[in-house]
């Protein structure tokens, strides 16, 4: 009988053991669920968490380089393409940068591990809300360089719906009113054009366009063709865009080689992408005639490439 009552006990203490188990496997999952997203809210694939930061060849790197010309050379044998002054181009290669060896913040104030993720990060606020994330930090940097020229009437987005918000009509005092699916323009304010309203403007901007619109709004460019200020867009929930922030060339036999940044999910600093196919080259990536693009978090495929009109 004790004999009887002890495999009971036994038995009971295993069954007990493995309830355990599953449950604490359960909220693994979960929680790992729970912290691969991408643009747009949606679950990605899990991350290696044994990855370390692509060491970028010292040739290229400039640690004390403040922008993005400065801190990164151009391959050997290469020349950085021209472009005019107060184009999108030279504003996007001036950028600055935090100084090296910066991690990424989230809006909230947390760390995204650089896991072979980024070379650099743009040394620009993005705010304290959940908002500027890859579409958002694209539409930022066009706005912001418009802004500083001054070429307010240039300035505008599309929502999700198609309704297209003017930068114009925002500093004459006029704001958005939303029904529904419905959005209209609606007198309420005092005509303003102070930072702060274009930054309430990009505010309004992030929280009804993404990249769904982005990807409509922008027009088809051959990859051959690729310029800076371009780009790289998939729309969708799941959905992911980036941009291109620097190029150059070969001045021996025209082969080009692009740079590329974004802003991901959550709201994130935008960052200097590494090449997760080359890190001799990193951040510089070839352009090839290759039908996908593999960067660290994303795979795009040639005919996603869009400009801004």
């Amino acid at each position: 009988m004790k004999r009887y009552l002890a495999l009971i006990i036994v038995m009971m203490i295993a069954i007990t053991s493995c309830s355990n188990k599953g449950a604490e496997n359960k909220k693994a999952d979960n929680n790992k669920e729970s912290s691969n997203i991408t643009c747009d809210n949606k679950p990605k694939g899990e991350q290696k968490e044994d990855q370390k930061p692509i060491k970028t060849d010292n040739k290229i790197l400039n640690k004390e380089g403040k922008t993005i010309e400065t801190r990164f050379n151009v391959i050997n044998g290469c020349k950085r393409i021209d472009v005019s002054e107060n184009s999108f181009g030279k504003y996007i290669r001036d950028l600055e940068l935090k100084p090296h060896g910066s991690e990424v913040k989230y809006y909230n104030g947390s760390t995204k591990s650089n896991n072979n993720v980024y070379e650099a990060v743009v040394d620009m606020d993005i705010g304290d809300k959940n908002l500027q994330q890859c579409a958002d930090a694209v539409m930022r940097l066009r706005g912001e360089y418009l802004y500083s020229l001054k070429k307010y009437d240039e300035i505008h987005f599309n929502l999700t719906n198609g309704f297209r918000m003017d930068y114009k009509k925002w500093k004459q005092g006029y704001r958005v009113k939303v029904s529904g699916n419905k959005t209209s323009w609606v007198k309420s304010k005092k005509a303003s054009n102070t930072y702060k309203d274009f930054r309430e403007y990009m505010t309004f901007v992030f929280i009804y366009a993404g990249t769904l619109s982005l990807e409509k709004e922008l027009e088809p460019v051959k990859f051959e063709d690729m310029q800076i200020g371009d780009v790289l867009v998939q729309g969708g929930s799941p959905g992911h865009a980036v941009i291109v922030v620097d190029m150059a060339e070969d001045k021996t036999n025209g082969k080009k080689y692009y740079m590329l940044a974004q802003s991901y999910m959550p709201a994130q600093d935008i960052q200097i992408l590494c090449n997760p196919n080359n890190s001799d080259i990193s951040p510089w990536y070839m352009l090839d005639n290759n039908e996908t693009i593999i960067t660290p978090e994303w795979t795009f495929s040639k005919d996603n490439l869009k400009r801004f009109k």
